[in-house]
């Protein structure tokens, strides 16, 4: 009987992907030990079983067998408010434990099953699975250690504030990270009478009980942060803290069967650094009046500009609750009149998706304007690209802290109101502060220096290579 890995991603794409790499990862270090990928559906997701990201999974990586859970829904009456938008990551895997359970016991049938790792939104599953099967259960984080530091820090925070911290305005000093306003911890964590909040609490008390906690970053990006986490300053005092393997980063490659984009070749014209990236995620939309203010502030910046526009944010829709698959918008009509023509010499619009890993590779962008979303972080250090902090939703306001303040490789946008908004004359003296000024120059040097130590960290005898060895290792010892 054969053994395998068994890793149980989230159905969000962003986690999906992460996870996949993950397992690519583990089969570079331990070829002879099959992946086999659970994927289970989202009901709001874009991403099919018929899509041609998973027959190219396949069929490039024949070691990695993909078995798809049937499609399971949530109640009828079910809203999707933003935050039971992330309630139901947790609550889809519970409603297909059942799904799981015997999904495991017929591989186990022909397999030696030597670990699962499952998704921090796929908790529903651990202890159901530890009850009912004898395997070592890891914990893969898909974003940061800072991030982590913060959700570890939870159950403690549970007893000490009462209060949900939305009700609040105060300064939170977590161990190992900058301090965080209430007010820019993710909404998910922040209201106490929503059910969302006790899923982040039970599921961090039962990362500590894992057999290892997984993470997509490495150790010279958040230092800080891992030590805390290692000494067991973020969970319940005198609980031992499981195995840390910080094996990232992971990069997303998602295959896209798509031709080389004309931006690409738009890019090939233009100076070397001289190109600001803006681009927000599969999830990332504005309203009308802040794509028209965008707009302005970089028709005034004079900066050169590669913008990845989406349909506009109507007044009922969340960023939580957006579709991942909007119609492609009219772009004459979102903007300025006259501002497509007299941006044209400088400014290339693409409608909806362009391939930002290429582009942030590209010799001529010198700069990223991000949501602040993980595998965008880690895409544009990897490309040496400095960033300015642009939050959107989730976890994003919080990263943009670690971001500017801890890890420097970015600055921010001052927002007024309780909407956020940017206005164009900030927008216009953050873009020329980053692309024309000593401290953006400060900013991209250590970015720069990041984008090193990330490609000796993945190299052989680099940290990140090296834990990847260690849980490889500690699957042959479960």
């Amino acid at each position: 009987m054969e053994d395998t890995i068994v890793l149980y991603p989230s159905p969000g794409r962003g986690h999906l992907f992460s996870m996949v790499e993950l397992g690519k990862q583990i089969l570079e270090h331990h070829p002879s030990i099959p992946i086999t990928i659970i994927v289970s559906a989202m009901p709001t997701e874009s991403i099919s079983i018929d899509d041609p990201y998973f027959s190219t999974l396949c069929n490039t990586n024949p070691s990695i067998t993909l078995i798809h859970l049937p499609q399971v829904s949530l109640p009828p009456n079910t809203s999707f408010s933003p935050l039971d938008f992330v309630a139901s990551f947790f609550e889809l895997p519970e409603l297909n434990n059942t799904n799981l359970h015997q999904t495991l016991l017929n591989l186990s049938k022909s397999s030696n099953i030597k670990a699962f790792i499952i998704d921090f939104f796929c908790s529903a599953a651990f202890e159901f699975v530890s009850s009912r099967h004898n395997i070592p259960i890891y914990f893969f984080y898909t974003s940061g250690a800072s991030g982590l530091c913060t959700f570890l820090h939870l159950p403690i925070l549970d007893k000490i504030i009462t209060k949900s911290l939305k009700d609040l305005d105060m300064i939170i000093d977590f161990h190992g990270i900058p301090k965080i306003p209430s007010k820019d911890l993710p909404p998910a964590i922040s209201d106490r009478s929503h059910r969302v909040y006790q899923y982040f609490v039970d599921t961090a008390k039962l990362m500590i009980k894992s057999a290892g906690l997984i993470i997509n970053t490495f150790e010279l990006l958040e230092r800080r942060a891992l030590q805390a986490i290692q000494e067991g300053k973020c969970g319940v005092p005198d609980e031992p803290v499981p195995p840390l393997f910080c094996v990232g980063p992971l990069l997303t490659s998602t295959s896209e069967s798509k031709s080389e984009h004309e931006c690409l070749t738009w890019l090939d014209s233009q100076p070397t650094c001289s190109v600001l990236f803006l681009c927000f995620g599969s999830m990332g939309v504005f309203t009308s009046r802040q794509l028209r203010e965008t707009a302005i502030g970089l028709e005034k910046s004079g900066v050169r500009f590669l913008w990845v526009v989406r349909p506009p944010l109507a007044d009922s829709q969340s960023q939580a609750g957006r579709s991942s698959t909007p119609n492609e918008p009219c772009l004459d009509l979102l903007f300025p009149e006259g501002f497509l023509e007299r941006t044209e010499d400088r400014g290339f619009l693409v409608n909806s998706w362009a391939p930002q890993v290429e582009i942030l590779n590209h010799g001529s962008v010198g700069g990223f304007v991000t949501h602040c979303g993980w595998n965008s972080v880690l895409e544009a250090l990897c490309a040496g690209v400095p960033m300015v902090a642009w939050p959107l939703y989730a976890e994003q306001r919080m990263n943009r802290i670690f971001l500017v303040e801890e890890m420097k490789v970015a600055l921010a946008f001052r927002e007024a109101g309780d909407d956020h908004f940017v206005n164009a004359a900030e927008l216009e003296e953050r873009v020329i502060e980053l692309m024309n000024s000593k401290k953006g120059e400060a900013v991209r040097e250590r970015v720069l220096k990041l984008r090193e130590d990330a490609v000796v960290a993945k190299s052989d005898g680099g940290s990140s290579c090296i834990a990847m060895a260690k849980l490889v290792d500690s699957f042959k010892k479960g």
